[in-house]
This record gives C-alpha cells, structure tokens and sequence, in this order.
C-alpha cells in the first residue's frame, strides 16, 4: 500500500505548505501595517507643512 518514506514525504509537503502559508499570511499582515502606518506618517506631515503656511 504506502511506503513509510512515502507517508514522510507526504507530512513534510504538509509542513512547507503549512509554514509557507502561515509566513505570507504574517507578511501580508505586517506589510499592510506598515504601509498603512508610513501612509498616516506621511498625512500628518503634508498636513503640518500644509497648515505652517
């Protein structure tokens, strides 16, 4: 039926996808932070610089 080094290389294809899945889930998470907040940081400062005139 199925070879032990069969059902390791089917729980380690589980495992990359996991981990990979898992790590671009984090990355979109924080790269979303951190654009949003650098966008926040860039409308307070137009608005400073705009309300110093």
């Amino acid at each position: 039926m199925f070879d032990f080094s069969q059902y390791l290389g089917f729980i380690l294809f589980l495992t990359i996808l996991t981990i990979g899945f898992w790590l671009m889930f984090f990355l979109v998470g924080f790269v979303t932070y951190w654009v949003g907040g650098a966008s926040i940081e860039l409308f307070k400062e137009l608005k400073e610089k705009k309300s110093k005139k």
